[in-house]
């Protein structure tokens, strides 16, 4: 037993020996595995950064500006005579065109009116022909002394008297026959009716104050926008600097943005301005005209227009993903100087040209502004340049393609 115990006791001693034997071997090979990678420096090369070369180019000009529609033409349907309307004769919310019969008032009183005028021309008429003949022979008879002068004055004067009655008679008919055109009640112009706001068997007034109906010419229409007399004074001087060239014809042309976002198909025309600013917004109205063949514009809806106010043949466009601000807020892009070193750049941006700004400042031809790979493009730090869009992750640049401005 006690040979037994120490044969034991010397094999648990061994593997005791032999595990911290092990032990100690790891540990060395950890701290020279350590020591190896500290001594081994990182190499690391020069990091490349995506870029654009600034040229100026061809940039349409536009001006996007909130509106809204009105129709053309407007007309408010009104009697011109009292009654009953007897019938409506047209269906709401269809065109009419200009002439059609829109409501009949019964007409009963204004026929007896207007033949009780005819029948008094008639008498008027009637009694002209012996005054004209008695005047005539009396005319005869003043000459020979066979009547006196009195009589004839008498006889000639009532002739007038008489014509007098018949001009009045002819007046009398005249109008009586007016009110009673006026009975129907006709589109005066072309174009969408409205509701109704009287049915059959109601009472009417002439020239009442609330409208039987609305008439509303949907093709055209116009587009009411505004835009402040500042922005204004901006396009004149722009243009008489030179800054930019005026489209000639095109420069009126107007397109159109409906409420949902999407462009309506058929450019308009700008038709006139304002000539008084509003004090109370410092704004001026400009009216456009559009096309409407399918009357997808109706009055009274909010669209955005987008005008047309010139070319600058010379405008430098630096992608937005390029422009950053700094702390105090002003814009800056990153650019590769001629040693190949990061330089911070401040620049002016004037608007926005689709997804690039308009820089009136701070840049020229040739100058290398970084979009790709900011985040390793320190200031002092050399970089390799080369065109943005040759990295997988990038996409072609825009630069050197003629581009339209939206403000």
């Amino acid at each position: 037993m006690t040979f037994l115990k120490r044969h034991e006791e010397n094999k648990g001693g061994a593997r005791a020996v032999i595990i911290t034997g092990m032990l100690v071997m790891s540990f060395v090979l950890t701290g020279c595995g350590k020591k190896g990678g500290m001594t081994g420096p990182k190499q690391m090369g020069t990091p490349e950064v995506g870029i654009i070369v600034i040229q100026p180019q061809r940039a349409s000009l536009t001006t996007e500006l909130a509106g809204r529609t009105s129709a053309y033409l407007i007309a408010e349907v009104r009697p011109q005579v009292g009654g009953i309307i007897r019938k409506r004769l047209f269906t709401e919310g269809t065109d009419v065109k200009a002439g059609d019969l829109l409501y009949q008032i019964d007409p009963a009183s204004f026929e007896a009116a207007y033949s009780s005028a005819k029948a008094a021309l008639a008498r008027a008429e009637a009694n002209l022909v012996p005054a004209r003949l008695k005047a005539g022979r009396y005319g005869d008879l003043v000459k020979i002394n066979a009547v006196s002068r009195q009589d004839y004055d008498d006889a000639a004067a009532a002739v007038r008297q008489i014509e007098a009655d018949v001009e009045a008679g002819k007046a009398a008919v005249e109008t009586a026959r007016i009110n009673l055109a006026y009975t129907k009640v006709t589109a005066p112009i072309s174009g969408r009716i409205g509701r109704s706001t009287v049915t059959d068997g109601a009472l009417v007034t002439s020239n009442q104050v609330s409208a039987l109906a609305t008439i509303q010419q949907l093709d055209p229409v116009y587009v009411d926008v505004t835009q402040s007399s500042a922005e204004m004074l901006r396009l004149k001087q722009n243009l008489a600097s030179g800054l930019l060239r005026s489209k000639g014809a095109d420069q009126a042309r107007v397109k159109l943005l409906l409420e949902d976002g999407s462009a309506y198909p058929l450019p308009g025309r700008l038709k006139f301005s304002e000539v008084t600013v509003d004090p109370s917004t410092g704004s001026i109205i400009m009216r456009a005209v559009f096309p409407n063949p399918k009357q997808t514009l109706l009055p009274g809806m909010f669209v955005r227009a987008i005008l047309e106010e010139g070319v600058n043949d010379k405008a430098v466009l630096v992608p937005q993903r390029g422009v950053t601000q700094n702390p105090a807020g002003n814009s800056m892009v990153m650019v590769v100087g001629a040693d190949e070193k990061v330089e911070p750049r401040l620049i002016k941006v004037a608007r926005t040209v689709g997804d690039s700004w308009l820089v009136s400042e701070g840049l020229k031809a040739g100058d290398r502004v970084i979009l790709e790979g900011l985040q390793k493009a320190r200031p002092g730090t050399p970089v390799k340049a080369v065109p943005f869009g040759s990295k997988a992750e990038g996409t072609p640049a825009a630069a050197g393609k003629p581009a339209e401005a939206k403000k």
